[in-house]
Order: C-alpha cells, then sequence, then structure tokens
C-alpha cells in the first residue's frame, strides 16, 4: 500500500550537483566486485567502536541524484508521509523472507551497467523492467518486494558506500531490532553492516526516504 502525503519540495533539490558528481562513481562498476581504485569518495577511513551493531547516522545530506530523478519519474513512490522510526523484528520467519528476496533479485536480474543499460552516465535508479540493471536496481527492487511482504518502509534504507575495490556502490540497509543487515547484489547471504568491509557514505533517513544522512563509517572487517 503506498501511503499519499504532501512533500516538502526543496528536499528532493538540495545539493543537485553533490548528489550528481557523487553518484557517477555508483554507476561505474556496482554490478561487479573487482574493480580499479576510485578517488570519487575519499574520506579518513575509521572503524566502528565494538559491538556496534548499527551504524551511527550524522547530519543531513545531499540526496543522489538517481533518487531524484527516480521520484520525478515516479511521484507516487516519493510522495509518502514521515514517519516515526522503527525496525523490523528478527524473527526467524523474517530472515527466512530477507534471504528469500536477496536471492530472488539477485538470480531474476541480469548484471548490466549504467552506461550500457542506459546510454548515459547520469545515474538511473528504477526497478528491473527489462529485467536488467546494476546495483541500485537491485536495491530499489529488493525494497519493493519486502514492502510488499509487509516489512515497514522505515527499515528499508537505500544505502550508498564504497565497496572492497574502493567503487561506488548501493546496498539495501534493513534496521532490525538486533542492528543493520544488508542486502546486496554481490553476496546471496545476509549480512551485519559490520561485516561487509565497505566504507558507508550516506543512506536514507528512517522517517522520510527523500531525506538522506551521513555516516561515513567503515563497517568492519568483511565477511561471507
Amino acid at each position: 500500500m503506498v501511503l499519499a502525503v504532501k512533500r516538502s519540495p526543496h528536499v528532493l533539490t538540495s545539493s543537485f550537483l553533490f548528489g550528481l558528481v557523487s553518484l557517477v562513481g555508483v554507476s561505474s562498476l556496482c554490478i561487479s566486485p573487482a574493480a580499479a581504485q576510485s578517488t570519487w569518495f575519499k574520506r579518513p577511513s575509521t572503524q566502528p567502536a565494538a559491538g556496534a551493531n548499527s551504524a551511527a547516522v550524522g547530519a543531513r545530506t545531499s540526496v543522489p541524484y538517481g533518487w531524484i530523478d527516480f521520484c520525478h519519474r515516479r511521484p507516487k513512490e516519493c510522495k509518502v508521509p514521515a514517519l516515526p522510526a522503527t525496525s523490523v523484528k528478527l524473527t526467524a520467519q523474517n530472515l527466512r523472507t530477507l534471504k528469500r528476496i536477496n536471492q530472488k533479485a539477485n538470480r531474476s536480474i541480469k548484471p548490466v551497467s549504467n552506461y550500457d543499460h542506459w546510454g548515459t552516465m547520469m545515474d538511473h535508479w528504477d526497478y528491473p523492467v527489462d529485467g536488467k540493471g546494476d546495483c541500485k536496481i537491485y536495491a530499489l527492487y529488493k525494497r519493493k518486494l519486502l514492502l510488499e511482504a509487509g516489512f515497514p518502509r522505515q527499515a528499508l534504507l537505500m544505502t550508498v558506500v564504497r565497496d572492497l575495490s574502493n567503487e561506488g556502490h548501493t546496498i539495501l540497509t534493513v534496521k532490525t531490532d538486533k542492528g543493520d543487515l544488508v542486502l546486496d547484489n554481490l553476496v546471496d547471504g545476509i549480512r551485519p553492516w559490520n561485516a561487509t568491509g565497505y566504507y558507508f557514505l550516506k543512506r536514507q533517513s528512517q522517517q522520510n526516504p527523500n531525506t538522506w544522512v551521513s555516516i561515513n563509517q567503515r563497517g568492519g572487517t568483511p565477511k561471507t
């Protein structure tokens, strides 16, 4: 069910150029874990504190260009109310659903780069309307399937990171009562955010998907 509400007109247009530049890198090689080092997202490296099951978020930051464009093309997806933050109770059934949907999306979408798919370097976020896509398409599709399965919107957060090859990458963070879990097109397993080794840059606010907040934190040591 899609909930409708008036959207603040300036939310999706703030820091447009920064969002555009930051996500050109995300579209480059996020369909493959093997890539040359990128210089788009240089930040001081930090490690999470011991036992930090959830990434600490900072101040409001720029909205990715790809999300802005997605909302312009699919306004009903973004005209949603601000809601109190909530998490998913990580029951055995909910974990099975997360695993099933992660694997379903990973196996049903043919990986293709943003440029080869859409013929543009402008970052394009969408659902897999033709069965193909890069990391943003995977993450958006998983978010859609989980919403349809009854998971709360406030717990399903599009997230921008640097992967193990230092390339821009997009994943879906799921907020649970046991911590932040990651659904990733590069890995079929469900992992805690601090077992990815990724550098987390920013993600959607839990209260409002059209507001993004900074993270700037390393997600621990990669584990499978």
